[in-house]
């Protein structure tokens, strides 16, 4: 019996994909934060798909982003998309951010907001809280960014990235050598 020829396997892939796409439930294969949206657009560009294409009906808001070296960085986000999707999706070019990619294992995307915009954000999780427990330069105001879904109140706002960076991972990776 011959081998299957390459167009048969690449329609399998295809199939077994658009399977896994809309059979995947939020908390199947995805990574803590900003629910079904973002959870969507994730699933959408491990497909190769455009995250464009997925939420092209919304519209985008605009985060500022005060840098450790004070320069102002501004980007544009979808409604659903992480702080931490803004900051990649936007090649912001922010030291160390998202080392983990979003996946609680870390705190470089630690952020400091303004006080009328933290009073809105949804509630904290025990994992977030401690992974913040690990950050430098922690404030009352502070989150990690991949924790926050980006919401059409949210526009204009200004986040500031602290001074100096901590990763979570390193911290783990040190005491087990000590």
């Amino acid at each position: 019996m011959a081998a299957p020829g390459p167009a048969r396997l690449l329609r399998a892939a295809a199939a077994s994909s658009r399977r896994w796409l809309f059979s995947a439930s939020p908390a199947a294969g995805t990574r803590p934060g900003c629910g079904s949206a973002a959870a969507a657009v994730r699933t959408a560009r491990l497909l190769s798909l455009s995250a464009r294409a997925v939420l092209s009906s919304e519209d985008k808001i605009t985060v500022h982003f005060i840098n450790r070296d004070g320069d102002k960085l501004t980007a544009k986000g979808k409604p659903g998309d992480s702080l931490l999707d803004v900051v990649v999706d936007n090649n912001l070019d922010i030291d160390g951010f998202g080392a983990c990619e979003g996946t609680l294992a870390c705190s470089t995307c630690h952020l400091i907001f303004e006080d009328h915009i933290f009073e809105k954000l949804d509630a904290i999780t025990d994992e977030e809280m401690d992974m913040l427990d690990l950050a430098y330069g922690l404030t009352e105001t502070s989150r990690l960014g991949c924790q926050i879904c980006l919401k059409k109140s949210m526009d204009d706002m200004t986040v500031r990235v602290p001074e100096a960076v901590a990763d979570a991972r390193q911290s783990v990776d040190m005491s087990k050598n000590s």
